[in-house]
């Protein structure tokens, strides 16, 4: 049986200026977990390594991009699921964690539990060697911008927000 992932950046608007490198990000993570398919590797495994390239890329509301809390940090959370067994992890409220995928991971295969959040996801990322990321090499200039106009008064956070959840699978309206 031939090897297929579908991979999608959330679903919303996305402005024109912001199209090309958003349509690349899912395509270089499209390949990224297919290639690991290829060669024989787990769905998970693939999975895996697809929500890593977006996380790392800017593009996307995903580790570094993400969107601002109130207090102008980068709070992130993460679930994945083995289709096989139905096992689940997820972390939230997330902080200085690079890919907070791998951490869910971790949590639904290290623990009994499905989901770690916030100092407790924290200390767990530090005993698996779970390398901690400064909370500023996640905020992108977009992202800051965005948070600033948030606190302005008579503000519509989700009106800033629309463009922010990119493309799904390619599609720009909001069906």
């Amino acid at each position: 049986m031939k090897p297929v992932i579908v991979v999608h950046g959330g679903a919303g608007r996305i402005f024109k200026e912001r199209e090309e490198g958003s349509r690349a990000g899912v395509a270089r993570a499209a390949l990224r977990g297919y290639g690991i398919l290829k060669q024989g590797g787990s769905a998970l495994d693939a999975v895996e390594e697809a929500v890593r390239s977006m996380e790392d890329d800017p593009h996307f509301n995903a580790g570094c991009g993400s969107v601002l809390n109130e207090k102008g940090e980068v709070e992130m959370d993460a679930i994945i699921m083995d289709g096989k067994t139905l096992d689940s992890g997820a972390v939230s409220a997330v902080k200085c964690i690079a890919n907070p995928i791998k951490l869910a991971r971790l949590v639904m295969e290290k623990t009994k539990h499905m989901l770690l959040t916030d100092r407790g996801a924290h200390l767990f990322a530090r005993a698996m060697g779970i390398p901690e990321t400064p909370g500023e090499k996640l905020i992108t200039e977009r992202s800051r911008e965005r948070w600033k106009k948030n606190l302005e008064p008579d503000s519509n956070p989700e009106e800033f927000q629309n463009d922010y959840a990119e493309t799904c699978l390619g599609r720009t309206d909001r069906r």
